[in-house]
């Protein structure tokens, strides 16, 4: 399995780079991942549709999306992983979300709750889950 992260915007706060940092880190002593950071504006879509890797299948992130907990996270990004070329790439929208054709063509939507974040708290609350994820497909004690 490979994840990719698809996000718009950069992460310019030191404070929340290192944090973002120290999770790719984690992640790739597992997996290997990447961030592509996207650019905010007119042509974001083809941005978006450039950056998601080719066979992969794409989990867009959205308040309406399905809900999981970390355990059934798990199970479900395993299950991705283990589809077509064994790419998952999980796209984050910038202040005005994901672009409505990226979203309406991605394989599956997901949420990371019911309440809006900023799409900088998001990459991080991803990254972490996905961190958190490996773990407990690893038997690892980090997720108690």
């Amino acid at each position: 399995m490979r994840v990719c992260v698809v996000a718009v915007g950069r992460m310019k706060e030191r404070g929340l780079r290192e944090v973002v940092d120290d999770y790719l880190g984690r992640i790739r002593r597992h997996v290997p991942c990447d961030e592509i950071e996207v650019r905010e504006g007119k042509n974001e879509q083809d941005a978006i549709r450039a950056a998601i890797p080719s066979g992969a299948l794409v989990v867009a992130l959205e308040i309406g999306g399905r809900e999981y907990d970390s355990v059934g996270f798990a199970r479900q990004l395993e299950r991705w992983g283990s589809t077509g070329k064994g790419v998952v790439a999980f796209l984050i929208g910038g202040a005005d979300g994901i672009p409505a054709a990226i979203s309406k063509a991605a394989t599956e939507r997901m949420s990371l709750g019911r309440m809006t974040l900023a799409h900088r708290i998001a990459r991080i609350v991803l990254l972490e889950q996905i961190y958190r994820a490996t773990t407990i497909l690893r038997g690892e004690p980090y997720h108690r």
